[in-house]
């Protein structure tokens, strides 16, 4: 039983965070930091690793925590769960950083290129972090890091967004992350993405890229995606 109770134990430290983040992120031996920010108002914060907490917010919330694992002051880690997540560090100290803008926030995790990283900034509220994802989709050396971005920004909609995401269409030299901005168009809401799927169709000279867009029309089950492609198999 008092194994279990130190495995369970959280040491939880409180500091003030102001300026440059990543000179408060330091620590030798394995530590837990946690922030929060503000987030788009999306259902998904009501998960901890796949559970629904209790109480559940119908409405979602429009904060969340940003945790990072730093050992010998490099990142290890870096996850977001909801503010109402039970947290368990195993005996680690868990630091909690108050007053972190989301400026800072941002500022140090656009240094990072990992899925972590990636997804914590696409969990920003905010044109700043929608830019972000626009220079990682199209600038990134890493195609894997572009999918993400192209993912991310899928999911926050919005003029720029969808721009972006044809960009990568267009222009991306790689045929996967090609076909992964084809996928990030059928996340679009239907408005935005059905006329972008059939553009891509309609013009896309990549046939593994124009089979994408109707593999993702058909998905829709929008009319105008049905009248689209049943035009193209009666011609």
């Amino acid at each position: 039983m008092k194994e279990f109770i130190g495995f369970c134990f959280v040491m939880l430290l409180a500091t003030q965070a102001t300026g440059d983040l990543a000179s408060k992120l330091k620590s030798e031996s394995p530590t837990w930091f946690k922030y929060e920010i503000k987030t788009e108002r999306r259902s998904s914060n009501n998960w901890c690793n796949g559970e629904h907490q209790n109480p559940v917010h119908l409405e979602g919330s429009d904060t969340a925590e940003v945790l990072i694992r730093v050992e010998h002051d490099q990142v290890q880690k870096i996850n977001i769960y909801s503010t109402d997540c039970t947290l368990d560090t195993a005996g680690l100290p868990l630091v909690e950083l108050k007053g972190v803008t989301a400026e800072e926030s941002l500022a140090f995790l656009k240094n990072l290129t990992t899925d972590g990283a990636t997804f914590a900034i696409s969990q920003h509220a905010g044109p700043q972090a929608t830019e972000i994802l626009i220079d990682r989709a199209k600038n990134d050396k890493s195609t894997h890091t572009r999918e993400q971005a192209i993912f991310w920004l899928s999911q926050r909609a919005g003029a720029k967004a969808a721009s972006a995401i044809v960009d990568a269409i267009v222009n991306d030299p790689d045929t996967g992350v090609k076909k992964k901005a084809v996928f990030a168009l059928s996340q679009l809401p239907h408005d935005e993405g059905v006329p972008k799927l059939i553009e891509v169709a309609r013009t896309q000279r990549n046939p593994e890229v124009r089979k994408q867009a109707f593999f993702w029309l058909g998905q829709t089950h929008d009319p105008r995606a049905l009248a689209y492609i049943e035009d193209v198999l009666t011609k």
